[in-house]
Parts: C-alpha cells; structure tokens; sequence
C-alpha cells in the first residue's frame, strides 16, 4: 500500500451540498490560522468558536457565527462533524475526551498533553470509543514532505545510516516578554520548538528508541534552556544528531528554509541531511546527492532536485481531517503517532537532566522518570 492509499483510501472528493461543520476552540494565533485555513476549502465550513475570552467572542460575532464559552455550552446545542483544539496544552486532555464521550472528531494542536502519561490517557479513550483522534503536526502535510518521504522509501538513498536536524533561530526579547510563560521551566526550546522537527525525522527516518542528550540554561537568565542537543538511535540501525537553540542567529531551521509561513523570511539553505548507503538527500531543498558511477570518495558526486508540488499543509490538514471525519482516509497523524513524537521530546528532557542514555519505550515514560529528573510539564 502506498502512502497516498494509506491516507487517502478515497480520492473522491468529499463535499456535498451542505458543508461539514467544523468549531474551533481556542481562537489565538494558530486557532485563527485554522479559521483562515477553512475558508479556502468549499466543502467545510466554520460554524462556532470556543473561547471565553472577548476575543473570541468578537471574532465570532465579526463572522457571523455562533460563540460559547465551553466546549459544555457548545455541545448542548450543536452537533458539530469535528472540533480542532488550539487551547493551551494543559486543557488538551480534559477537552479532548469531552470532544470523544460526545462522539465528535477532534484534531488537538501539539504537543498531545503536558505528559506522555497524560496523553496516552487520551488516545486510549479515542481508540477504545473508535472516535477519531488527530494531533496537528501539520508540517508532515507539505508536499516537499511528502516527496522527501517518497524517496526514501523508493531507496533514492539506500539504507538510512545518519541523520542530522539543525533547529537554530534568534528570539527576540519582545517574544518572552509578551507572554511571561515562556521563561519558565518546560516553556524552552525542547518542547516548544523541537517537537515539529522530531516528529519529522520520525515521520521520514522511522522510530526513535533512545536518546542521550544535552542541555545548557538560558543566558537570558530564564528559568529553561535555550540551547539543547541529543543523539537519537534509530530503531532501523541509524544514528541522529539535533541540536536546538532559541539564542543562535542562523538561516538554519525549518521556518527559514521552507517558506512555510510568509512571516519568516525565507533563505535558500537547508536544515536537515539525511545519509543513506547509495546517497544523500537535504530538506527542504529536496537536494539528492549521489554518485553517478561506483559510490567511493574519490568518485565525483553531483546533486539533483527533487520536483514537487507546493500547497498550503494547513489547509492541506484541514482537507485532510474533513476526509477522516467522512470515512475515507486514515489520520496520517494519529493520537498514537502524537503520543510517540512526545515521548522521544519527554525522553530527551529526562536524558539532559540525568545526563544518562534514556529508552523511550513502547509507551510512555514513566511518572517516577520525571520526577527523578524533575521534568516540568510541556
């Protein structure tokens, strides 16, 4: 089975004569970028806001469309065909399975939960009540993604043997000022920023089962880090290296290389290499380097790039979500998938707190883990 096949099980289109309702909870940055998002695709359609603040109430209202203070109001009196929650991380659980026990699909943005405990929780009960369960890692619906992926399974680079991840980038002061929460302990860079990219590398490179890892405190004074390493084993035999740091002035990460989102500006390098066997393949440039006669280091080696379609992988995941809600595609990010992608970043907390090699495990990292390493909450 193709990937296509493995999510997209019907390729017909499925709209209809009457859209499918959609609310969002949590109307800030990314619950707006949703809005917006929906309102390119004819077969959806935003029906109600979720959020008790005056913002989210004038944003419904500017739009003609339904407010609620609480997932409880809002359930009272409508059946929605999906909710995606943009709510802080600490209430994805708790709304989350309110959205399951009223049968209703529902996208959670990341990370899944504060915890692996706590997300696995969830999953459990989506699994469990057959209610799907979809966790926003959008990035893995960009279509250079997708073509990245496509390669290396078709062998274009022969066994994966190495890996390598560069999440640097410069935050302004005004950026922690505005939101004082992202000087504290478990607001750093692992877990704000650092999810995206190991979701990725677990999406293109296959699962992750320990991680050794490395951490410096903020020079800001902050109360998290602000740069980090790891060195990730690979279940397939491959060994990966990501550094990430908020305080280093680079054009290497994935909102500068990718043009993802018009408020980064975009710079023509690449933020990860990927090393097989018969070659090697950068993202998001989508170079492939390769030897085109026998592979050695004396031989000339030359890069080809990739061709590949270009859309917007917001959009690209709401389309998606109305598919899985209609029965015919799969959640190309499952909760379980989201509960894997953050047991690797809580593996990695633990690991540059101990200072000792962690195993992510099948399922979560245990209570008595984070404690012993005094690991906050995402």
């Amino acid at each position: 089975m193709t990937d296509n096949e493995a999510t997209e099980l019907n390729s017909e289109d499925t709209g209809s004569a009457t859209p499918m309702r959609l609310v969002i909870a949590g109307i800030g940055l990314v619950g707006k970028r949703h809005a917006e998002a929906i309102e390119h695709l004819k077969h959806v359609a935003l029906v109600a806001i979720v959020d008790p603040s005056e913002d989210g109430r004038s944003y419904a209202n500017a739009r003609g469309i339904s407010w609620y203070k609480t997932l409880t109001e809002m359930f009272a009196v409508q059946d929605p065909d999906g909710v995606l929650l943009a709510t802080p991380t600490l209430l994805h659980v708790e709304q989350g399975l309110e959205c399951i026990a009223n049968g209703c699909p529902v996208l959670v943005e990341k990370p899944l939960a504060t915890s692996a405990n706590a997300a696995k929780s969830l999953v459990e009960a989506a699994e469990k009540s057959n209610v799907p369960l979809l966790v926003g890692h959008h990035r893995r619906h960009n279509p250079l993604i997708q073509r990245a992926r496509e390669a290396i399974k078709e062998g274009k680079i022969g066994q994966i043997r190495a890996v390598h991840v560069n999440c640097w980038f410069y935050k302004p002061d005004h950026y922690f000022d505005i939101a004082p929460w992202r000087k504290r302990k478990g607001a750093g860079p692992i877990s704000v920023n650092l999810v995206h990219d190991v979701d990725l590398v677990r999406h293109l490179c296959g699962e992750i089962v320990s991680v050794q890892a490395q951490a410096t405190p903020s020079i800001r004074g902050f109360e998290n880090e602000d740069v980090a390493a790891a060195v990730l084993q690979f279940e397939n035999g491959a060994i990966g290296t990501i550094t990430v740091s908020d305080t280093v002035v680079a054009p290497w990460s994935w909102e500068m290389t990718s043009g993802e989102y018009p408020v980064y500006p975009t710079t023509p390098e690449s933020c990860y290499q990927i090393g097989g066997t018969h070659g090697s393949l950068s993202v998001p440039d989508l170079k492939l380097w390769t030897h085109q006669e026998q592979r050695d280091w004396w031989t000339p080696i030359s890069a080809t790039i990739l061709p590949h379609e270009t859309s917007d992988p917001l959009i690209n995941q709401i389309d998606h979500f109305s598919d899985v809600i209609a029965g015919t595609a799969l959640p190309l990010v499952s909760g379980r998938e989201g509960l894997r992608t953050l047991q690797v970043i809580e593996a990695i907390q633990i690991a540059a707190q101990t200072k000792k090699c962690v195993e992510v495990g099948d399922l979560f990292v245990t209570d008595n883990a984070r404690r012993e390493a005094k690991v906050p909450d995402a």
